[in-house]
């Protein structure tokens, strides 16, 4: 309950004081690119509920039925000019407050993913991530900030996405719902910031030692030490 408080206090909160940004947005999308102001799509909620996600659009209209579906590349085709500055600085994911404001996610938890990519996590992390909503932002997202960068380092695939990048990353997520309070919130809100300001950072496995050791072939990527 405390946190759904926090969740709803400080995703209103910013949806005020952020409005003189996402103002202008709304309408630059809207008189540009293809007139489509938001993106939504299906993902799976907790409790394997199915809701749909708010993101500034970015994307061509029917993206996720060309090329890599939902998963996203470098330099990807799909992404319109405007997109590429919203994706980077991560505005595109504003509208997600929405989402927390309404109560289908919280501001930190395992990042709500898309049928296909959720299928890339290990059975048992997909049963203990459906257990709590899922967040805005979390451990997820800081470890695979640079997501897209990954995929190209390797091949750019689908195959790697699945085999590597799917089910580490499922591991991390799970590895949150057993760490989740508000001790957990507030400091992976702060280093959400952190590492969008300092990508490079280290700092997230300083922070939480205890971490799933990343597979060898992804240590350099996420900038693991050692």
């Amino acid at each position: 309950m405390l946190i759904r408080f926090f969740d709803v206090v400080l995703s209103g909160l910013a949806l005020i004081v952020l409005s003189p940004l996402i103002i202008p947005i709304v309408l630059f999308l809207k008189f540009s690119g293809e007139g489509e102001v938001f993106f939504l799509q299906e993902r799976v909620g907790k409790n394997r509920e199915m809701f749909k996600l708010f993101k500034f659009a970015t994307m061509l209209k029917n993206s996720p039925s060309m090329g890599t579906g939902t998963v996203t590349m470098k330099n990807d085709p799909r992404v319109l000019p405007a997109g590429k500055f919203l994706r980077k600085t991560k505005i595109n994911e504003l509208p997600q407050l929405l989402n927390v404001f309404i109560g289908h996610m919280s501001l930190v938890g395992p990042r709500p993913q898309a049928p296909r990519c959720f299928d890339a996590f290990p059975v048992e992390a997909q049963n203990i991530i459906v257990q709590v909503k899922p967040g805005l932002s979390g451990i997820g997202p800081v470890v695979f900030r640079g997501e897209e960068d990954i995929l190209e380092g390797h091949s750019g695939t689908l195959d790697f996405y699945d085999n590597v990048i799917g089910p580490y990353k499922g591991d991390v997520e799970a590895w949150y719902v057993g760490k989740q309070g508000l001790i957990a919130y507030f400091s992976l809100i702060l280093l959400t910031v952190w590492v969008v300001l300092f990508p490079k950072s280290d700092w997230v496995w300083r922070l939480f030692k205890d971490l799933p050791s990343p597979p060898d072939i992804l240590k350099k990527d996420l900038n693991f030490p050692g």
